[in-house]
């Protein structure tokens, strides 16, 4: 049995500020999510379930056992299967929300497809883990005038800013510098040494979702204009002023886009694993073939999305490997020993 759209919405509907012209505008309208971890779980859940048309999920990463302490999407047999993240989200909105368009893309961000994946999309929402990716967002959205939502949680810690290119700072207006920590704390804190409690993702979600939901129906008179942070532990709160970008900002005010041109662009060690991802392959690799080749030197197990490998030597890493030829090598931080066992096992 179908559900219509006056049925399901009808609620939503009834608030003013949306109504339904608002509504109409939400089903009609697109945006892609960079990142379906935590926060990006909980954005694409509250976005699907408010109507938004046309939903694309960029993510590099498959579902373990500890994402599900937090990320709403997925289930016990997501992690069972290694599946990637983009495609299990996918499969999650289809189930609650069949109206909607879901385009998961199982793929990193990178200077080479950025244009590709995010061309076509009027509003940008980062969910990712780490600062590389968000500078290259924002030179990416800068460039081209893109609206995007900046949104990041650790610990019991949550922070998100509008970034509206012309009218509001850039990520590099104000963070120049990658932050280690909270704002002003100075310290260096990750999922790792931190750990990460659901109640402040989903707060950082919701509030990005609704700044979202105002700029798809037009309501850009609402918005907010500050870098806003919550400590849900500690109840300590800060907003800084983020209405009028930096002058001397070297993106905003200079048209510099170093991270979009890929200078000095680094492995990237993941968010919350002891991991180093190999992203600078993208040469395509058949399972089929390669599982035979690896047997005899350990434990594999592919689907049609991701190989895993666990070598009998050295014991304690893991390699994930996905059909473009990215890798993620787990048990490392060193990208000179993930190079090595990407050599040793796949090739150079």
């Amino acid at each position: 049995m179908s559900i219509s759209s006056d049925e399901r919405y009808s609620r939503q509907v009834l608030f003013r500020g949306i109504g339904p012209e608002g509504q109409q505008k939400l089903m009609a309208s697109r945006a892609a999510i960079v990142g379906c971890g935590a926060t990006g779980s909980a954005i694409i859940s509250l976005l699907a379930r408010a109507g938004v048309g046309t939903l694309r999920i960029i993510d590099r990463d498959y579902v373990e056992p500890s994402n599900l302490q937090r990320q709403s999407l997925f289930d016990e047999n997501d992690a069972a299967e290694s599946m990637p993240k983009a495609l299990a989200a996918a499969r999650a909105v289809a189930r609650f929300n069949s109206d909607v368009t879901v385009d998961p893309q199982v793929a990193d961000l990178t200077p080479q497809n950025i244009h590709g994946l995010l061309s076509g999309f009027p509003l940008l929402l980062d969910a990712t883990d780490n600062f590389e990716t968000r500078y290259l967002l924002n030179d990416y959205a800068v460039k081209n005038n893109i609206p995007w939502i900046y949104t990041a949680a650790v610990g019991a810690y949550c922070v998100t800013m509008n970034v509206l290119p012309g009218e509001t700072v850039c990520l590099n207006c104000i963070f120049p510098l990658a932050p280690k920590g909270p704002v002003g704390t100075g310290s260096v804190e990750t999922c790792d040494t931190s750990g990460i409690l659901n109640p402040a993702v989903n707060l950082a979600a919701s509030i990005a979702a609704m700044e979202a939901m105002k700029l798809l129906t037009g309501a850009r008179a609402q918005l907010r204009r500050t870098l806003l942070s919550f400590d849900l532990w500690t109840n300590d709160r800060a907003e800084i002023s983020a209405s009028k970008p930096d002058p001397d900002c070297t993106t905003c005010a200079r048209h510099e886009f170093p991270h979009l041109s890929g200078v000095g662009r680094a492995h990237i060690t993941l968010c919350g694993r002891n991991s180093v991802q190999i992203h600078e392959r993208y040469r395509p690799i058949s399972f089929i073939d390669l599982q035979p080749r690896l047997a005899p030197h350990g434990r594999v197990k592919h689907n049609d999305f991701v190989l895993k490998f666990w070598p009998t030597t050295p014991a304690e890493h893991e390699m994930t490997l996905f059909p473009d030829g990215r890798a993620i090598i787990k048990g490392t931080t060193d990208t000179g020993v993930a190079r090595s066992l990407y050599a040793r096992f796949v090739g150079n």
